[in-house]
């Protein structure tokens, strides 16, 4: 068996853009994923990062079957998503679970703890029988450090982090292989996301799990993350190790990322050198020619706009970045 749980490759989601009466005129598509590969191996976190906009939960949304790919193809544990159906469709969903960005949307507020917990049993009663169901809810609750007397008690009874801790407890009841976390912490205040991210990682220690981390904090990522991949509309532009990512960029849009990040010495600030973009995103539905970001790079050249760049290892040692002149970048600090 490949070390590999999940292959995407070439995996694309286009949203038509309709006008005229009732809407039945096609003119356009929103390229909202376009053409993504990666791999996501057993118990490692693979981070996907980038601005609001390029991608990340629709990604999410296609892995999750949530919904359905315009292209491409990706295979769990060398099975083909796209073509489940029936009984190995269900046992799918069993083993790829989601945790959702906003604790405060994501959970039925008419329905307990213990009933939002305890729902997954009843979608996949094989999982836990009905007379033990109970007991295993409160089990769930104290693996995310929630007290388990808290079944009865409602969603607007708990804080922001509480809630997302249900929501992982929810995501943890079928015994999941995979978690993709999208945005987890982003809603959460800066001392409760360190809290939950730290349980992410215990869990995963615990029970083996590999996450699909998706968040646009690089700082939070990073604290996470094996390997990262940074998406630019609709497409992934660098993918490598924590440490290739974050000690040596090589694509000028994941420079620009990591010079942005806060940097709390004072000392230390004044040594990073800052790379300011210009301009706006371009509109997915009408993306630049070539390579997507050379409206807002400082290295454009004619050849930027003429031919789009593989996201290829150029050098040996290196990692794959999809820049025609992708060069190392050490970012201070």
């Amino acid at each position: 068996m490949t070390d590999n749980i999940i292959e995407v490759r070439d995996l694309t989601k286009h949203f038509p853009v309709r006008v005229g009466v009732l809407f039945k005129k096609t003119v356009g598509h929103v390229r909202a994923v376009d053409g993504v590969s990666f791999e996501l191996k057993r118990g490692e976190t693979l981070g996907v990062v980038g601005e609001s906009g390029c991608g990340k939960s629709t990604l999410a949304q296609v892995l999750m079957r949530l919904e359905p790919p315009t292209s491409g193809q990706a295979t769990f544990e060398g099975r083909d998503m796209f073509a489940m159906k029936g009984a190995e469709l269900r046992k799918l969903r069993r083993d790829i679970q989601i945790v959702l960005q906003d604790p405060y949307t994501s959970l039925n507020p008419r329905m307990t703890v213990g009933d939002i917990i305890g729902e997954p049993f009843e979608i996949h009663p094989e999982v836990a029988p009905k007379g033990s169901r109970r007991e295993k809810v409160r089990d769930l609750l104290d693996v995310v450090g929630l007290n388990p007397e808290y079944l009865n008690r409602y969603p607007h009874q708990f804080s922001g982090g509480q809630r997302q801790r249900i929501g992982i407890a929810r995501a943890l009841a079928l015994k999941p292989k995979v978690i993709v976390c999208d945005e987890p912490v982003s809603a959460l205040d800066v001392s409760i996301q360190a809290q939950v991210m730290n349980l992410l990682g215990d869990l995963q220690t615990e029970f083996g799990l590999s996450y699909v981390f998706i968040a646009h904090d690089l700082s939070v990522v990073r604290h996470l993350s094996d390997r990262v991949a940074v998406m630019y509309l609709g497409k992934v532009v660098e993918i490598g190790t924590e440490e290739e990512i974050y000690e040596r960029p090589t694509h000028p849009y994941t420079q620009a990322l990591l010079s942005a990040v806060p940097v709390p010495d004072p000392e230390l600030r004044g040594k990073r050198q800052v790379i300011r973009l210009e301009g706006d995103v371009p509109s997915p539905v009408d993306p630049p020619s070539g390579c997507r970001f050379r409206t807002r790079c400082w290295k454009a050249q004619d050849l930027c706009a003429q031919e789009e760049p593989a996201l290829v290892t150029r050098d040996a040692g290196d990692h794959p970045s999809a820049c025609h002149f992708a060069e190392q970048r050490a970012i201070v600090p």
